[in-house]
C-alpha cells in the first residue's frame, strides 16, 4: 500500500511527536533530501535509498510473499534501473522478492557477501542475477589499499560505507550461532551530519568484529539487526552507534517473537525511538543533511524529527574517501565499472578508518583440503561468486547446467573465490 510522498511536510522540523495541530510553515531545507524507505514486507527486510541526485540502492528484498507489494512500491518510486542492489545475506526472508524487484525496474549492479550457502532459492537468484545484471560483486576491500573500507558515492556528499564482511582481508566468521547471519553485509549511509546504519541479520559475533575496527559508527537511524532478535543489538554495539531512532522490520504475531523484550530494552536504554513495520507499516526517513524526519504509514508514532550529530567523512577524525581502483566483478555477465564522473555517478572508493585494529589471524583449518592434483579442473556455476572442485557435491546438486570450467586453480582464482564447502 502506498502513501503520498509529501516531502515538504516531512522536512518540517518538529520537536515532538505530531499532535494533530496545524504544521508550521516549512523553512528552506539545508540540503537536498536523502530518502530511505523501510518497506513493510512482513517478516523480512527491504529498504530503498534514494539519494539527492536520484541514485538508488535497494538493500534486501523481503520474503517471497512480499513480491507483488515490493515490485509495486519500487515501480512507484524508481523510474530507471536501480544503481545498486545489496543482498545482505542468503536467507529467504531477505532475498525472496528480489527477483520481483529486479524484474520491475532492472538493476546495474548487484552485491552480496560472497559467503557460500546451499539454499536453492539463493542459487536460483544468483542464476537470474547473472543473466540480468551487468555487474555482480562482493564487498572485498580494494586489494591495492586493503586496510580501507569499500565505499559507494551517491552524489551530493552521500556515501555508503561497507564495514562487513571484509573477505579475504579478514576471514568470514565461522562456528557462530548462524554463520550466514553473522556474515551479513553491514553498511552505513552518511549525509552531512546524519547517518543510517544497516545491519542485515548480523549478530553478536558481527558486532564484536565491527567494534574491533575502532571507527566511528555514530548514526542517527539504526535499521535494527535480525528483526529485533535477542542475539543482536548488544549493549556495547548500541552504545557505539548511539541511534536516536531505530526501525524494526517484522510481521505481526510472527512465530519468532520478534522484536524481543531484550532487544527493545537495550534500544530504550540508549534512548532510541523505535518504529516497527508490524505496528507502523512502511516508514519513510528523510534527511536534509542536518536532521532526519521519520514518518510512519500508521500507528501512534506517526512523525518524529531527530538531529544528526555525525562527523562527516572528511572531518578531522574521519579522513575523506580517496579514489581507488574498483573491485573486479566476481560473477554474472562481464562488466566494467564506469569511470568517476561528476554529478553523483555511483563509484567505489577506499576509505581508511581513523584507527584500524589489526585483522585477526585466520584460525587453522583442521579439515584443509588436499592440494589439487595435476589435471584437476575447477568449476563455477552461472552467476556464482565462487568456484568448486569438479567433484564437489554442490555441483552435482545444482540444477543449472550453465557453468564455467577452469583448467587451473590460478585461472579460477582470478575471477572467483574458492568455495567454502570443498575448499579448492
Amino acid at each position: 500500500m502506498s502513501f503520498p510522498r509529501l516531502l515538504s511536510v516531512l522536512l518540517v522540523l518538529l520537536t515532538a511527536f505530531s499532535s494533530g495541530a496545524q504544521p508550521a510553515p516549512a523553512r528552506p531545507a539545508p540540503g537536498k533530501p536523502l530518502t530511505v524507505y523501510f518497506f513493510d514486507v512482513g517478516q523480512g527486510d527491504a529498504a530503498l535509498i534514494v539519494s539527492p541526485t536520484g541514485k538508488t540502492v535497494l538493500i534486501d528484498g523481503g520474503p517471497p510473499e512480499a513480491g507483488e507489494h515490493l515490485a509495486s512500491r519500487i515501480k512507484q518510486l524508481v523510474h530507471a534501473p536501480l544503481d545498486l542492489v545489496i543482498l545482505t545475506h542468503p536467507h529467504l526472508d531477505h532475498l525472496g522478492s528480489l527477483r520481483d524487484a529486479l524484474q520491475a525496474v532492472g538493476a546495474k549492479r548487484f552485491m552480496d557477501p560472497g559467503f557460500d550457502h546451499p539454499s536453492e532459492a539463493y542459487r536460483n537468484l544468483l542464476e537470474f542475477v547473472g543473466k540480468e545484471v551487468d555487474q555482480v560483486m562482493t564487498p572485498e576491500p580494494n586489494p591495492q589499499a586493503p586496510d580501507t573500507f569499500l565505499t559507494v558515492g551517491l552524489g551530493e556528499g552521500v556515501v555508503l560505507t561497507v564495514y562487513w564482511p571484509r573477505f579475504p582481508r579478514e576471514p568470514f566468521l565461522k562456528n557462530t550461532r548462524s554463520d550466514a547471519n553473522s556474515n551479513s553485509i553491514v553498511t552505513r549511509l552518511t549525509y552531512g551530519k546524519t547517518a543510517f546504519f544497516f545491519t542485515g541479520d548480523s549478530e553478536k559475533d558481527t558486532e564484536e568484529a565491527l567494534l574491533r575496527q575502532r571507527t566511528d559508527f555514530t548514526s542517527t537511524v539504526l535499521k535494527v539487526a535480525h528483526h529485533g532478535g535477542k542475539h543482536s543489538s548488544t549493549k556495547e554495539f548500541l552504545e557505539a552507534v548511539k541511534p536516536k531512532a531505530a526501525v524494526i522490520s517484522c510481521s505481526h504475531d510472527n512465530e519468532y517473537g520478534h522484536p524481543t523484550a531484550e532487544a527493545l530494552e537495550r534500544l530504550s536504554a540508549v534512548g532510541a525511538k523505535v518504529f516497527r513495520t508490524d505496528l507502523n507499516g512502511e516508514v519513510q526517513a528523510v534527511s536534509d543533511g542536518v536532521n532526519v524526519t521519520l514518518q510512519a504509514e500508521k500507528g501512534s508514532r506517526s512523525k518524529l524529527t531527530v538531529p544528526g550529530e555525525v562527523k562527516p567523512l572528511g572531518s578531522s577524525s574521519s579522513p575523506a574517501p580517496a579514489a581507488a581502483p574498483t573491485p573486479k566483478p566476481t560473477g554474472g555477465a562481464a562488466a566494467t565499472q564506469p569511470p568517476n564522473k561528476p554529478g553523483g555517478e555511483t563509484v567505489q572508493t577506499g576509505y581508511k578508518p581513523p584507527v584500524s585494529a589489526p585483522a585477526p589471524a585466520p584460525a587453522p583449518n583442521k579439515a584443509q583440503a588436499p592440494a589439487p592434483s595435476a589435471g584437476q579442473k575447477f568449476v563455477s556455476l552461472k552467476g556464482s561468486a565462487v568456484f568448486h572442485r569438479e567433484d564437489c557435491g554442490t555441483l552435482k546438486r545444482a540444477k543449472t547446467k550453465e557453468r564455467t570450467v577452469y583448467t587451473s586453480r590460478a585461472t579460477a582464482a582470478r575471477e572467483r573465490r574458492p568455495a567454502e564447502d570443498c575448499k579448492p
